[in-house]
């Protein structure tokens, strides 16, 4: 039996995919624009090189292998062209739901995100909060707030589990270096290139995970014996500062300038106390551990 991971040579489900051949499962990923096999990832799963818009070709997958769950991570970018983008992920969704109910398989899992909870005040977001009505600052976050009931109606009644994904700021090995949603990775890999880092507000605080956690926690929602719940925050459970990440980069960089000001205030965080009750997920990475394992790896890798 194999577990299929779309978007699997991607950064979050790269990291999926090494967790769960971690836990000794057999892993199918899949990669379009991306077909670079990471390091970690060599020799360790199958890889196929799929459009998921691509209707025939995606429930082909199924003549070639017992796939029991789908992990559903793949995406585009949005261009100019807002109709263009929807219509480009809706497909692969469809795609990858049609295959699901197709082959029967145990649990689907599907990438969501914390901007869902964006127009709630509270400091912490918890999955029982309702979704509010807000404008949203990215056609991605429109896209997965849309893909929680369209997964979960398209399921309905099939045998196949959902399991919603409400993913947080993910950073780490495969990250873009120059990342125009988070300020982090450009900020560490100029340090670690011995430039100076932008300025960043010290104590502005915000939700954050490590992608081997990130990709952990997914790997244990995906092949838990049971789960009680169709949606799960995924998240270390507990803001982040910039001052956290300039003083984990001078143990690494020394002499780089941290280029803090003052002032900030932390942001709201993910509460995930589903996920590690249902799982036994806890983050392994603090901020310390994960910018020396990051730097370890920039040493040795270009992304």
């Amino acid at each position: 039996m194999t577990i299929l991971v779309t978007g699997g040579l991607g950064m979050i489900g790269a990291h999926t995919a090494r967790a769960l051949a971690d836990l000794g499962q057999d892993v199918l990923v899949t990669g379009h624009r991306r077909t670079e096999v990471p390091s970690f990832l060599a020799g360790r799963v199958a890889v196929e090189t799929l459009d998921v818009t691509d209707r025939d070709a995606f429930l082909a997958l199924g003549d070639r292998y017992d796939i029991s769950a789908i992990v559903h991570l793949a995406g585009s970018i949005p261009g100019e062209d807002p109709v263009a983008f929807f219509r480009t992920d809706l497909a692969g969704l469809t795609n990858a739901l049609e295959a699901a109910r197709t082959w029967q398989v145990r649990r689907f899992a599907v990438a969501s995100s914390l901007g869902v909870y964006i127009g709630r005040d509270e400091p912490c977001w918890h999955e029982d909060l309702p979704l509010p009505t807000a404008d949203l600052p990215h056609l991605i976050v429109a896209f997965k707030k849309a893909v929680e009931p369209l997964t979960t109606h398209s399921l309905r009644g099939s045998g196949v589990e959902p399991v919603v994904l409400r993913i947080g700021t993910v950073w780490g090995p495969l990250v873009d270096p120059e990342s125009p949603f988070f300020p982090i990775p450009s900020y560490l890999n100029a340090g670690l290139r011995g430039e100076t880092p932008r300025s960043l507000i010290a104590d502005e605080g915000f939700d954050c995970c490590y992608a081997p956690d990130a990709g952990r926690a997914i790997a244990l929602l995906t092949t838990a014996p049971s789960l009680k719940y169709d949606t799960y925050n995924v998240s270390s459970g507990r803001p982040v500062t910039n001052r956290q990440f300039a003083e984990a980069l001078a143990e690494v960089a020394p002499g780089v300038p941290d280029r803090l000001q003052p002032g900030g205030e932390t942001g709201p965080y993910l509460d995930i106390s589903r996920l590690s009750e249902e799982t036994g997920f806890a983050p392994e990475f603090d901020v310390r551990a994960a910018v020396a394992d990051y730097a370890a790896w920039r040493k040795a890798n270009p992304r």
